[in-house]
C-alpha cells in the first residue's frame, strides 16, 4: 500500500510538473496591431525615457503578468517573425495563452472606439490609449471597476498598478489580511475609459464612455468569470457607479450592493465604493473653508467606508461563494464599530501622516471619540468627482 501510494504521488507530481512547465507560443498579431495595443512607444519624445524596442515593451508587461499570476519561475521571450509578433512562455500551464489572446481581442474594440473618438474630433493631445496590461491573466480574485488610469502609470512607470490610487487601495487590502505580495491578484482593473490622462481629466472624459461600450461590457463579461465562479466586483467612484446604473440598470451607492448579469446565467456581486483617492478631497480642510474639524470628521467617515469596502473585497475574493450581504455587514461592523479606533489611527497615519503615537493621542481626544461613534453616517459625495491621483 505504501509503495502504491508513493507511486501515485510521484505520478501526480510529474503530471503537475508537466502541466506547469509547458512551453507555449502565443501569436499576438502583426507589429502594427501590437504597437497599437501596447501603446508603443510608452514614453518617447526625441529622447526615450526607456529606449525599449516593441518586443522589449511587450516582454515587460507579460513578465508583470507572470509575476502577478504567481509564476515566479515563469519566463517569456518576444520576437517578430514573418510579420508576426510571437510570445513564447515557459513554466506556465498549457492554457496560459488563452486569456492573453482573449484580452487582446477585446482590446481591439477599445482601439476601434478610440479611433472613432479621434475621428469625431474629441480626442485630446495628451491622452494615450492604455489597456489593462501586466495584470494577472489567470489567478485573479476580484475585479476593480475604475474611471481611467493616470497618465504617469504609462509614461513614467509602465505599470498599470503603479499609482496613488492603486497603492492606497493595496494598503487597505493588507489592513484586511491580504499579504502585500498578493494584492495584485485582487486588483484586476477595468477602466470604463481606457485612456491614460492627467489626474484632473475626469470631467473631460465624461462624454467618451459610449465609444467604448462594446469593450467595457465584454471586459466585464470575460474578467468576472473564473473557473471557481463569478468574481466579486467593486465599483469605485461616482462616474463608475453611474455607468453601472446606465449599463445594467442597478443602483449602487457607497457600501451598497447589487447583482449584475454580464452574461446569460451569470450573476456578479457588485459593491459601490468611494474612489480610492476621494478621501484626500473629503479630508481637505479647503473643502470646508479651512474647517479642520469638519475635514477630520469627513475623513474618518470615508476611511471607515473604504476599509469596509476593502474588507468585503478581501473576504469575497477569498470565498467567492459567500453571501455578499453577510460579508458586508460583518465588514462594516468590524471597521465602523469594533475596530473603529484602528480606523481612526489608520486615517491619521496614512492621510494626515502623523506618527503612530501622535495618531493614538489624536484618537483619544473626546471630540474624536464622539465622531467615531458616528462612523456609520454616510458622507455625501460631491457632484463632480474629485481628481484621481
Amino acid at each position: 500500500m505504501f509503495k502504491l501510494t508513493r507511486l501515485s504521488f510521484t505520478l501526480a507530481a510529474l503530471t503537475l510538473s508537466a502541466v506547469v512547465q509547458a512551453d507555449i507560443t502565443v501569436p499576438l498579431g502583426n507589429p502594427q496591431r501590437v504597437t497599437q495595443l501596447f501603446a508603443y512607444p510608452n514614453n518617447c519624445s526625441v529622447i526615450c525615457f526607456r529606449p525599449w524596442t516593441l518586443e522589449q515593451t511587450v516582454e515587460h508587461y507579460l513578465n508583470q503578468s507572470l509575476q502577478r499570476d504567481g509564476y515566479s519561475r515563469g519566463k517569456v521571450s518576444v520576437k517578430t517573425e514573418h510579420d508576426q509578433v510571437l510570445a513564447t512562455f515557459s513554466g506556465v500551464p498549457d492554457g496560459y495563452g488563452q486569456p492573453l489572446t482573449t484580452l487582446l481581442d477585446t482590446a481591439d474594440l477599445a482601439y476601434q472606439g478610440a479611433s472613432k473618438l479621434n475621428g469625431d474630433g474629441k480626442w485630446q493631445f495628451n491622452w494615450y490609449l492604455f489597456l489593462p496590461l501586466g495584470m494577472a491573466l489567470e489567478n485573479r480574485k476580484s475585479i476593480e471597476l475604475l474611471h481611467f488610469p493616470p497618465d504617469y502609470s504609462l509614461t513614467h512607470f509602465q505599470d498599470y498598478l503603479e499609482s496613488a490610487t492603486t497603492d492606497r487601495w493595496a494598503t487597505l487590502l493588507t489592513a484586511n489580511g491580504i499579504p502585500a505580495t498578493q494584492t495584485p491578484e485582487y486588483q484586476t482593473i477595468i477602466d470604463i475609459a481606457p485612456i491614460a490622462a492627467p489626474a484632473t481629466a475626469g470631467k473631460d472624459l465624461e462624454g467618451v464612455y459610449g465609444y467604448f461600450t462594446d469593450y467595457q461590457t465584454r471586459m466585464v463579461k470575460e474578467l468576472s468569470q473564473h473557473a471557481g465562479g463569478a468574481l466579486p466586483m467593486v465599483a469605485f467612484g461616482a462616474p463608475v457607479r453611474s455607468w453601472i446604473k446606465q449599463q445594467y440598470g442597478q443602483t449602487v451607492a457607497v457600501l451598497g450592493l447589487a447583482q449584475i448579469s454580464p452574461a446569460v446565467g451569470s450573476q456578479v456581486a457588485v459593491l459601490g465604493a468611494n474612489h480610492p483617492s476621494y478621501i484626500w478631497y473629503a479630508a481637505n480642510p479647503d473643502t470646508y473653508d479651512g474647517d479642520e474639524q469638519k475635514a477630520d470628521e469627513a475623513g474618518l467617515k470615508v476611511m471607515g467606508q473604504d476599509l469596509s469596502a476593502a474588507c468585503w473585497q478581501a473576504s469575497m475574493g477569498q470565498k467567492p461563494a459567500s453571501d455578499p450581504n453577510v460579508q458586508l455587514k460583518g465588514c462594516m461592523n468590524t471597521w465602523q464599530v469594533t475596530r473603529k479606533e484602528q480606523t481612526c489611527e489608520l486615517f491619521y497615519t496614512s492621510i494626515r501622516e502623523l506618527t503612530p503615537d501622535q495618531a493614538n493621542a489624536k484618537c483619544a481626544q473626546p471630540a474624536i471619540k464622539t465622531q467615531l461613534r458616528q462612523l456609520k453616517s454616510a458622507v455625501p459625495e460631491p457632484a463632480i468627482e474629485a481628481p484621481a491621483l
